[in-house]
């Protein structure tokens, strides 16, 4: 590859974002985190909320959970904000609340992986070590013509040598930059600006005519179904929110009361009467259904009803309707109780 070229491109392309305008450790990691499984365009609001509320690595340690999931939410993933606080006060407790300045130390921060820490690494201090993600992946498999799939052991072999063969050693935090954004908006996934790459002379791809098929990617991913309904449990000016305390995707996040049946989508009597007792709900009327949705999520797909109930007697679990939005919520039930209570 000629770096020249590349970083040429780069100089003239690039976008203007924040955290190319630092190179403070803990912003950049920031930003690596929240980018995780999420396009700029989405991450960038939160980035800047999270900077607002929480300037340094200090500020971000001494926040509570509750806090940082609420300022999370509709971003997804919410591993990596539950990660992102434990290595907050992992640094200010054990780091005496400075980064790691090499690729290898900053392996040990819970939630950083190879990418992330030699984003830091090489970004930060300038050390040379490549970075490997989506992007690179397709602009080195396109430009070399690399039909091993990538999600294989083999295959993240190869690429990560190609990457570290192809790393300018001299700038690698700039070389790295680069290379991710050229995949970005240069070397698309769907309809690549090939007839404009500085690069078109020496990609195989490109003068084979296999760009559409390059990167290869095997499917491993086995969509659950799920069936949820959840009920608004209303009683005088408030409703039940709970935490939800068992692992999973929406872990430690605030939820309305859960009934989650099989493929035939039913509630029983009985369902509803352990719902009740475990509430200590009289109800006042027979659950309405106010909404349905499918919600889409990696692995899996979400069929959910909402349900409305009013209660006579003072259940358990209340909290005031004006109080909703202090608390974490995952975005589908969000978006509801921001339609039938706000």
């Amino acid at each position: 590859m000629d770096s020249a070229k590349l970083l040429e491109w780069y100089r003239q392309n690039k976008r203007d974002l924040p955290w190319r305008q630092t190179k403070d450790p803990y912003k950049i990691w920031l930003s690596e985190i929240i980018l995780q499984q999420t396009q700029v365009k989405q991450g960038l609001p939160y980035y800047q909320k999270f900077v607002t509320h929480y300037p340094n690595v200090q500020d971000l340690a001494a926040a509570s959970e509750q806090e940082i999931l609420n300022l999370w939410q509709g971003l997804g993933y919410y591993s990596r904000a539950r990660n992102l606080h434990y290595t907050a006060k992992d640094i200010v407790t054990n780091y005496q609340g400075k980064f790691p300045k090499t690729y290898k130390e900053l392996l040990k921060l819970k939630g950083v992986g190879e990418y992330t820490a030699a984003a830091i690494a090489s970004f930060c201090c300038n050390e040379p070590v490549a970075v490997l993600d989506g992007n690179v992946y397709r602009v080195l498999s396109r430009l070399f013509g690399i039909d091993t799939p990538i999600n294989t052991t083999e295959g993240k072999k190869i690429f990560k040598q190609l990457a570290q063969n192809q790393l300018d050693k001299r700038q690698p935090g700039l070389y790295n930059q680069a290379i991710m954004e050229f995949g970005a908006l240069h070397c698309k996934p769907a309809q690549p600006k090939c007839t404009t790459c500085p690069l078109a002379p020496d990609c195989v791809a490109f003068q084979t005519g296999q760009t559409g098929h390059l990167p290869v990617k095997l499917s491993k991913v086995k969509i659950k179904k799920r069936y949820l309904h959840y009920f608004l449990v209303e009683w005088q000016e408030h409703i039940i929110l709970e935490k939800r305390d068992s692992k999973g995707i929406w872990q430690n996040l605030f939820q309305l009361p859960l009934i989650e049946t099989g493929a035939n989508n039913r509630i029983t009597n009985n369902d509803l009467k352990k719902l009740y007792e475990a509430y200590q709900i009289i109800p006042l009327n027979k659950p309405v259904i106010l909404d349905k949705k499918l919600h889409k999520l990696t692995h899996q797909h979400l069929h959910i009803n909402f349900w409305q109930l009013k209660s006579t007697r003072k259940p358990i679990s209340i909290v005031q309707k004006s109080a909703v939005p202090d608390y974490p919520l995952p975005i589908v039930i969000a978006k509801f109780l921001d339609n039938n209570i706000l």
